[in-house]
């Protein structure tokens, strides 16, 4: 197996254990899980990046033997993404820490009632959904309105119209 490939290994392991860590209730396993899918996300942009060139310098080589920068720009972003999002996620755990002597986030009553509504309101979805269907049936917006509402105005109607575009006649000419 070649470096390439140890890489790919690498990075898959990482974004599944970032992946499986992020979806546990303590704010400590997200930001490690989320430490690691930025670590994994780093390592997709060197694999993407292809075999190592000379430093993209314009002038300072020729430009088939230089490394795209590219990817080394996106790498840079996301490591100062990472770094934010993880020092919003380490005052997240600190403040919770403080309030509560814990960082493991907890379903209260307000999320209860919360989730009680979700499902009284699905069921309200339920019958509007069913009433939707019952409204398939009329063909047109305007059911009691016996002609169209968009009229199309010819030169003959409105003096200042221009009427000269071209258009298809039904012998096949694209004549006027």
């Amino acid at each position: 197996m070649d470096v390439s490939g140890i890489l790919i290994v690498i990075m898959a392991v990482l974004f599944a254990c970032g992946v499986y860590a992020m979806l546990e209730r303590s704010l400590t396993r997200v930001l490690i899980g989320f430490l690691l899918l930025g670590n994994a996300a780093n390592l997709l942009l060197l694999i993407v990046m292809g075999r190592p060139g000379l430093s993209p310098f314009f002038g300072t080589s020729d430009k088939d033997r230089m490394s795209d920068p590219l990817p080394q720009a996106l790498t840079l972003t996301a490591i100062v993404i990472t770094f934010a999002v993880s020092a919003f996620l380490l005052a997240l755990i600190y403040r919770s820490w403080q309030l509560g002597q814990a960082d493991t986030v907890e379903d209260d009553e307000t999320d209860l009632a919360v989730r009680g509504r979700g499902a009284a309101r699905e069921e309200d979805l339920d019958d509007e959904v069913e009433l939707e269907n019952a409204d398939d049936a009329v063909t047109t917006d305007f059911p009691d309105v016996d002609t169209s509402p968009i009229v199309v105005l010819h030169h003959r109607d409105v003096a200042g119209i221009r009427d000269d575009a071209p258009t298809d006649s039904p012998d096949g000419g694209g004549g006027r």
